[in-house]
């Protein structure tokens, strides 16, 4: 936990930073690069760690001939995905409508070369049970990279000259990147010769199952960032205007990405516990705990998510403003009331998808995500494309994001309360929708805006945690253990 933490600390950090280096303009070219390069790397680093972890986990007294025999199918993954990225960036920026950035795209490349051969190694402390090492060269990873970004991006700007901010980033990132492999690799080894197992055809389409999930897991998340970059450039190019005309506006939406993913982040702490106890109990044949675990865990999701939406209702711009300044505010702050709303229903959809998950139905999970790019994709086109270079497209774009979630948590939900007969109760989701209504009017209608941030949000949040106790909503004894539901009779 204490991993994951300082991992979404210093991402926090890296894009505020950045976000200050590189001016909203340059920010909005690299977010462009991340977001389409993340897809790819994302998706291979996952897939590889649970591949690999699997593989070691089953290979019994032999986990070093297992490493070893898949290391070398990773390899060559790594380095032929590599050179395709390389070889398509051009065709990739262009496709975004951003052709200033194929340099950073080509870069990062090398990234994905190099994060694609360090996940088997952590993936391999993942089956030996090395969790303390895992986490140790996570938080390794995450400071690395940060480091290397930050300083890459000043001394781009510095050295190569105006523009080339965001080049150094991504320089540095590879950097980061190559420094960590060669470190878990002579922390880790690279296994033992002799192995047969995993022969490479079976190995292919246990991966390739894998990797099915985590695209359109990760297109998902990037799907609305890449549609306002072609819009914003299409936009722009409808009155004449280069295409770099778009970098600002896709730095503001970036900016109020930040903080609409933060649901996201702070909700994998509760699929973490949840999923356990739910499979657990579908494991035992006893529906009665597995209702009562999707139930509270459900109502401990809500309350969180409720605690995070009042404040991006009520003081978005304040919280834009408080990191990257008062031109992003301007942009940002509108969008980010729509966004983060919106972005609600993408960490609600990982809570039920993990219940869903963890009940056997991964098939169905998939399908689902699945529905979902397809709506947020449909729904975001539909409502923001043809949109003029202004701050409307940019609430267009979260609006239709929203839209599309939506339609995705409700198909979702229903799917299931089909499996378990059981969501959150209709008294709770009443109180947490009537005191999320109460800190919103309150931070709207009540708080003077010449109130700084610093007071209005931890009032906001006093009221709202306030009412949810006056509700018997929560209880002091839940601050224990939130997800524990009440004890079985003997």
């Amino acid at each position: 936990m204490g991993a994951k933490v300082y991992f979404i600390l210093t991402g926090l950090v890296q894009q505020v930073v950045l976000g200050r280096v590189l001016g909203l303009d340059g920010y909005g070219a690299l977010s462009t690069a991340l977001s389409a390069s993340s897809i790819a790397h994302n998706t291979i680093v996952q897939a590889s760690l649970q591949g690999v972890s699997r593989t070691v986990a089953r290979a019994g007294q032999q986990p070093k001939r297992a490493l070893r025999r898949v290391l070398s199918h990773h390899t060559a993954v790594a380095l032929a995905l590599g050179a395709l990225f390389w070889a398509f960036s051009p065709v990739v920026a262009r496709a975004l409508g951003a052709p200033h950035v194929t340099t950073s795209l080509k870069t990062l490349s090398l990234v994905f070369v190099f994060y694609g051969l360090y996940a088997p190694f952590i993936g391999a402390l993942n089956g030996t049970k090395r969790i303390r090492a895992q986490a140790s060269f996570d938080i390794l990873s995450a400071t690395l990279r940060t480091l290397g970004m930050v300083f890459g991006a000043a001394l781009g700007a510095r050295l190569l000259g105006a523009g080339q901010g965001p080049f150094g980033a991504v320089l540095g990132f590879a950097l980061a990147a190559a420094l960590v492999l060669v470190l878990s690799a002579f922390y880790v080894g690279v296994g033992e010769a002799g192995g047969a197992e995993p022969k490479a055809s079976d190995y292919a389409r246990e991966l390739g199952s894998l990797v099915g999930g985590q695209l359109v897991l990760n297109l998902l998340f990037q799907a609305d960032a890449l549609l306002l970059r072609r819009f914003a450039a299409d936009a722009a190019l409808s009155v004449g205007q280069d295409v770099t005309a778009a970098d600002t506006f896709v730095g503001a939406y970036r900016a109020a990405q930040l903080f609409a993913f933060l649901p996201y982040q702070l909700l994998a702490s509760v699929t973490i516990v949840l999923f356990p106890l739910v499979a657990r109990a579908q494991a035992e044949a006893d529906p009665t705990r597995v209702r009562e675990y999707v139930q509270n865990g459900l109502r401990i999701a809500l309350m969180v998510l409720s605690l995070l939406l009042s404040l991006f209702v009520s003081v978005p711009g304040e919280l834009i403003g408080l990191v990257y300044g008062a031109e992003a505010a301007s942009l940002g702050g509108p969008t980010l009331r729509i966004l983060g709303p919106s972005l609600c229903f993408l960490a609600l959809l990982g809570v039920l998808t993990t219940c869903l998950n963890s009940l056997g139905h991964a098939k169905k999970t998939f399908l689902l995500t699945l529905v979902a790019l397809v709506a947020v994709l449909t729904s975001a086109t539909l409502l923001a494309r043809g949109t003029p270079l202004e701050p409307e497209l940019l609430k267009r774009m979260a609006l239709g994001t929203g839209l599309g979630l939506i339609l995705a948590v409700g198909l979702t939900a229903r799917q299931l309360y089909r499996e378990v007969g059981a969501l959150v109760r209709f008294k709770s989701l009443g109180n947490i929708l009537l005191t999320t209504a109460l800190a919103c009017a309150v931070g709207l209608f009540v708080l003077p805006p010449s109130l700084t941030i610093f007071l209005r949000a931890p009032l906001i949040t006093i009221v709202q945690v306030l009412g949810l106790f006056a509700l018997r909503e929560l209880r002091p004894a839940e601050l224990k253990g939130l997800l524990r539901p009440p004890q079985k009779k003997s």
